[in-house]
């Protein structure tokens, strides 16, 4: 069976292609926000409310208190310390 015959190529059909393939090439891709990467051992200043009980039970042993904190604190993020 033969195809049906082409119909003849319009400026508005060349325009709308053209405009098309640029709109292709030149469309780009949001780039993805690089994940800060942490620098193993760098601590970092924050502030956060505890519960008064929570922060004495942390500080009964003396100094390296908030170093327990952060250990407690990987330990429940499922980190590995």
């Amino acid at each position: 069976m033969a195809s049906p015959p082409r119909r003849p190529r319009t400026l508005s059909d060349a325009k709308t292609e053209a405009e098309a393939a640029f709109k292709a090439a030149t469309k780009k891709e949001p780039e993805a926000v690089p994940k800060k990467a942490a620098i193993p051992g760098i601590k970092e200043l924050v502030s956060i409310r505890i519960d008064q009980e929570v922060l004495e039970h942390f500080q009964e042993d003396g100094p390296g208190w908030q170093e327990r904190i952060n250990a407690a604190l990987r330990k429940a993020a499922g980190m590995a310390e």
